[in-house]
């Protein structure tokens, strides 16, 4: 929590609120996401990239192809919360949740150092961060394809 810079407008939140719901249509679960409203960042200021990229079918089907062929186990993965592990490289500020500030320092705000769900460079910052971590164990990028 820090004061807010003079000339800055604080990015606003919204909470998400989800019922998980059971095989009998009971609720299992009850969730709440704290997210960005993203229509309050302003481009070039709060963020700069959004663009993430996405594997092309056609190279799919080649590794599909060449994991039939030599018979290899096929692998997937799934980060939960993926978009939470990238880093904000922009200065960005956002509003305290209400009911989670401390008594006399209500005028202070958040100073935002990891990407959040709502975010415009949410999925740009986490595809950077997955990179940098792949290419820690060695991982060489297709130059036809950059996410093979």
């Amino acid at each position: 929590m820090v004061d807010p810079p003079k000339g800055v407008k604080p990015v606003g939140y919204k909470w998400i609120y989800k019922r998980k719901l059971g095989v009998d249509w009971e609720v299992t679960t009850f969730k709440a996401k704290h997210v960005a409203k993203d229509y309050t960042q302003r481009s070039g200021v709060d963020f700069e990239e959004t663009y993430s990229s996405v594997a092309m079918n056609k190279s799919i089907r080649i590794m599909l192809a060449i994991a039939v062929w030599y018979d290899y186990k096929i692998w997937q993965m799934y980060v939960k919360m993926a978009f939470l592990n990238g880093f904000v490289e922009e200065e960005i500020y956002m509003d305290q949740p209400e009911g989670f500030t401390s008594v006399g320092e209500e005028q202070k705000v958040c100073h935002i150092q990891r990407s959040i769900y709502g975010f415009k460079q949410a999925s740009s910052s986490w595809n950077i961060h997955f990179d940098e971590v792949i290419r820690g164990y060695d991982f060489i990028k297709n130059d036809f394809d950059p996410c093979v």
